[in-house]
């Protein structure tokens, strides 16, 4: 009952009413990926195409087009705002897909995003090559050591030119100061509106497969002891009219059940805390993404993304931990918005 209230917020998408005993995956059986994207490049129908070949929706099943944009806005422009987490299961491994702002406006919410994660899909279009967003936000994504898998998306286009934009993005990536192995990354070439991919486009491709074997054979599991004490980051929020605020992030280490007593730690310097009087809860209900539903859940190990309620003051970047091992985890240092002005001397005629 209490799910039907907190059900998304989006037509085709719904929250499972039954706890998943199933809810714990092995970390060596679960990707997690962000997907990087300029406006208009084709990362939420690639999404959409994703979710139908892995079997995301029923044989009947009506799903409107670009399911992941939930947001009026989003919808009417064809932009990402928010960032949205669904999962798809593939040859028994969950693959947790994180679809990022294609927006450099909402960069601190790319950011956030990318804490979760360990690699990252760079979808360019076959035609414009990287743009100015898709070159901001994979500057943050190598950075932190990301793995990229590149997607040259739509080349089914009539101006398509996948080589010459395969020699663009490795480019960037030297520009960018990418290592060894991340210039390594795999290329694919991709058409999102036809669902297919291809390693080499001398073999046209007819699904996705190619895809999402890359996905299982470069990006890496997720690290975490398992058998540690609770830890576990803020990365973005919920809000549920029942259950309130809803913490979502990526567990670090240990295990997290529900009924659990843990803490919850302010921003600060990382490291073991010392002071015993920060806020102290039981957790209310646990989830994981499946597909496009939240499936509640009784308990979820190290490496996977979770939300998590039972707090009133939940806010990013603070640290979920076990109460006899409070330590917290390094803040997300957001960038403020920045706006540059070139000044120069008038030269012209008049």
């Amino acid at each position: 009952m209490a799910l039907s209230i907190y059900a998304p917020r989006r037509p085709g998408v719904r929250a499972s009413t039954v706890p998943n005993p199933g809810g714990v995956q092995e970390p060596s059986l679960i990707r997690n990926l962000a997907i990087i994207a300029h406006v208009d490049h084709g990362k939420t129908t690639l999404v959409d195409q994703m979710l139908r070949q892995a079997g995301a929706f029923r044989v009947n099943q009506q799903v409107e087009e670009r399911v992941m944009d939930s947001n009026p806005l989003e919808r009417e422009r064809g932009i990402t705002i928010l960032a949205k987490n669904t999962a798809v299961r593939w040859e028994g491994t969950k693959i947790n897909i994180v679809d990022t702002p294609g927006h450099a406006d909402f960069g601190g919410e790319v950011e956030r995003i990318l804490r979760m994660v360990d690699g990252v899909l760079i979808l360019v279009d076959a035609a414009e090559g990287p743009m100015p967003q898709t070159r901001f936000v994979t500057r943050k994504a190598l950075a932190l050591g990301l793995r990229p898998i590149v997607a040259i998306n739509k080349i089914d286009r009539s101006d398509a030119e996948p080589l010459r934009v395969h020699d663009e993005v490795l480019g960037l990536f030297i520009d960018l100061e990418a290592t060894h192995e991340q210039l390594d990354a795999p290329f694919l070439y991709t058409s999102s509106r036809a669902g297919t991919a291809t390693a080499d486009l001398g073999r046209p491709g007819t699904d996705l497969r190619p895809l999402f074997q890359s996905i299982l054979d470069y990006v890496p599991e997720p690290k975490g002891d398992p058998e540690g004490p609770f830890q576990m980051l803020v990365s973005t929020l919920d809000f549920s009219s029942f259950l309130g605020r809803i913490a979502i992030g990526r567990i670090e280490r240990g295990r997290v059940k529900v009924g659990d007593q843990v803490s919850l730690l302010p921003l600060g310097e990382p490291g073991l805390v010392q002071d015993e009087g920060y806020e102290r809860n039981r957790v209310t209900r646990l989830y994981t993404f499946d597909g496009l539903n939240r499936v509640e859940v009784e308990a979820v190990d190290a490496g996977d993304i979770v939300a998590l309620s039972g707090f009133e003051t939940i806010e990013i970047g603070r640290t979920f931990t076990a109460v006899d091992h409070p330590e917290r985890l390094a803040g997300i240092a957001v960038e403020e918005p920045t706006i540059s002005v070139d000044v120069i001397v008038n030269n012209g005629p008049f």
